[in-house]
């Protein structure tokens, strides 16, 4: 974890939000979402509450509207079995635009799509806000066990390895002049996938030796220290005490 490493989701700024210490935010989108979860289905308006804060702390770390909604794309196959929920669910039928849906299912339907896209708003907030290496370091101080830290900062140094190679054998294969167009082109892919997962065993060999004859032992040693100050848990804290507030409103309401 020694080394800089960026990824897509993060966006480069100097807000507030930026400058908290990776555990705070890990720590605050944690509570946050758990609080999300435990809101009654029924309390609509504490949903849009919810929402509101986000967008706050959105505006607070400077993110652009498209650049959070763009990336809440990656909940769609959610969305789609939330839409398909009214039409299977058992119970009670509400007509609804000449449609016969089911009530449970509607409501189920709310429930997923509210408490799933506010989950991952927070979490592309978090994402956007803090780099790889921080997030990785962040979870490390939190206590999270080292060796769950150590295989997530591999996989996604080697998906970025892994990615590189397919690349390269891409334009190797196009280079000879080989252009996948149908059926009797995947056995010429299924080898390259097979050369792919070949090289990409041997390579992790590799590392795991150069690893262990510079002292590796099991365990990853910590390069950042630094500890939060009072000051910014409390900024931290204040996304998850307002929902919490908005929370027990929703259940006393």
């Amino acid at each position: 974890m020694g080394a800089g490493h960026t990824h897509k989701l993060y966006r480069d700024g100097s807000s507030p939000v930026h400058a908290l210490p990776a555990h705070c935010k890990i720590a605050a989108v944690f509570c946050f979402v758990l609080i999300v979860v435990a809101t009654p289905r029924a309390a609509v308006w504490a949903f849009a509450l919810y929402a509101v804060l986000l967008a706050a702390v959105a505006g607070a770390a400077r993110i652009p509207a498209g650049f959070l909604l763009k990336r809440l794309l990656i909940e769609v196959p959610f969305v789609a079995f939330a839409v398909l929920m009214p039409f299977v669910a058992e119970g009670p039928r509400a007509h609804v635009l000449g449609l016969d849906l089911s009530v449970g299912g509607l409501w189920g339907a709310w429930n997923i799509l509210a408490k799933g896209t506010l989950g991952v708003a927070a979490s592309v907030l978090l994402a956007a806000t803090t780099e790889l290496r921080q997030l990785l370091l962040g979870l490390q101080r939190l206590k999270m066990p080292p060796l769950l830290v150590q295989i997530a900062s591999f996989m996604i140094r080697y998906g970025d390895v892994i990615t590189d190679e397919m690349r390269r054998m891409r334009i190797a294969r196009l280079s000879r002049g080989f252009e996948a167009r149908g059926v009797r082109h995947w056995g010429v892919l299924a080898k390259s996938a097979g050369a792919l997962f070949i090289r990409s065993y041997e390579r992790g060999e590799r590392v795991h030796l150069a690893m262990v004859s510079r002292g590796y032992t099991g365990t990853m040693p910590l390069l950042d220290a630094t500890t939060a100050t009072r000051t910014q848990w409390t900024r931290a804290a204040a996304l998850p005490l307002a929902a919490l507030a908005v929370c027990l409103l929703g259940w006393t309401l």
